[in-house]
């Protein structure tokens, strides 16, 4: 029978692949350089091959280190959730669960979100990692992550997805603006305008281009921004219009008197906030139930979400 290579080995492997750097590789796993390494080495010896070609400069995989590293990830994935069945069998949503959420949502709902849950679920300890769509479906896909809170429309590929609540899109712009005596604004009134809008990569651009319909944004799109902070402060500067989810709203328009809010008419676009995970994990049961107790706190404190948000109250400030 083979001698198979140790889950700490391939732990390493997977460490230094995404690292390409024994000392950060190291820090990842809480161990000494040194250990690292020699487990390397090991897991070298054992296989037959080498995985990785070192030089003073760089530490790269091999092709067949690539392959064998990919392999490795998946294993450590399905270690992972055999751990997981065993100890949710017991007592559910307990223990450590590493939670991806996107930056246009995180700011607004994960203050209330974490105190809720924690309340709820004094056991459960969340590891939280914010970044864009794209990059948490990748590291949920590679095991990295667990669960994330995303929002469609988008493409999430092949995930198992929950809806936990809608999110209107509306138009902020400036207090003086000639809009701002219109109740609605129209598509039509959107194309007349210089819009500022969220950069490419994040799925709110995207969101709120195909809520309203605007195929070419180009010919009117004077700036893209990295966050709705730095938007709301240009359309402050009355330098344009622009689009911005309504659990936002509230929290970026603290800080300014000079931005008005108004819905979007006629059929008042919005995006779904969603939960989504692997359809393969052995805790899907359990995640919905978790799924549950989200939209319980995102409905139920959020006053963003309601559709009958009260517009006027918020610009007479």
């Amino acid at each position: 029978m083979a001698i198979l290579p140790s889950l700490q080995q391939l732990r390493f492997l997977c460490a230094l692949a995404e690292q390409r750097h024994f000392g950060r590789a190291a820090e990842n796993c809480a161990v000494t350089q040194s250990t690292l390494s020699g487990g390397i080495k090991e897991l070298e010896a054992r296989l037959g091959i080498t995985l990785f070609e070192r030089s003073q400069r760089q530490v790269m995989l091999t092709p067949l280190g690539k392959e064998i590293a990919t392999r490795a990830q998946r294993l450590l994935v399905d270690a992972e959730e055999m751990v997981g069945l065993a100890r949710n069998a017991q007592e559910p949503l307990s223990g450590p669960l590493r939670f991806g959420v996107i930056p246009t949502v995180g700011p607004y709902v994960l203050p209330s979100l974490l105190s809720h849950l924690g309340t709820a679920l004094p056991k459960l300890k969340l590891y939280v990692r914010e970044a864009p769509t794209t990059v948490l479906l990748d590291k949920l896909a590679s095991g990295e992550l667990d669960i994330l809170l995303v929002a469609i429309p988008y493409g999430l590929g092949d995930v198992e997805a929950m809806e936990m609540a809608e999110d209107p899109i509306v138009v902020a712009m400036p207090r003086n603006h000639p809009l701002r005596n219109h109740k609605v604004v129209t598509r039509d009134d959107l194309a007349r305008e210089q819009l500022l809008l969220i950069e490419d990569g994040h799925c709110l651009r995207s969101q709120s281009l195909q809520a309203c319909r605007i195929v070419d944004p180009v010919r009117n799109e004077v700036f893209q921004a990295t966050s709705l902070r730095t938007l709301v402060q240009m359309v402050a500067a009355e330098l344009g219009i622009t689009l911005m989810p309504q659990m936002a709203v509230d929290s970026e328009l603290a800080s300014t008197r000079n931005v008005v809010i108004r819905p979007l008419s006629p059929d008042k676009p919005f995006r779904t906030l969603v939960l989504a995970w692997r359809p393969t994990t052995s805790r899907g049961a359990e995640f919905r139930m978790l799924g549950n107790l989200i939209r319980e706190c995102l409905t139920g404190t959020k006053r963003a979400f309601a559709p009958d948000h009260d517009i006027e109250a918020l610009t007479a400030r």
